[in-house]
């Protein structure tokens, strides 16, 4: 009992802080086109990515189909 006590308190203090996140506005956390995308392996780059960032994905997706070729 003592076990999930803790735990309880544990996530409640994080859900509080991302709570108080929240209300004082703070920006929300925003995906990169790093990961998987650097490799070639996912999709396409997302809506957070910088101009310069997604011009990089482009040329790297235009690559990729020119060596499928």
């Amino acid at each position: 009992m003592s076990i999930f006590i803790a735990t309880f308190i544990i996530i409640s203090i994080a859900v509080v802080g991302m709570a108080i996140g929240v209300i004082l506005g703070r920006p929300a956390i925003k995906g990169s086109c790093g990961g998987l995308n650097q490799v070639g392996l996912a999709g396409s780059c997302g809506g957070a990515c910088s101009t310069e960032e997604k011009e990089i994905c482009a040329q790297r997706k235009a690559d990729k189909l020119k060596q499928e070729r």
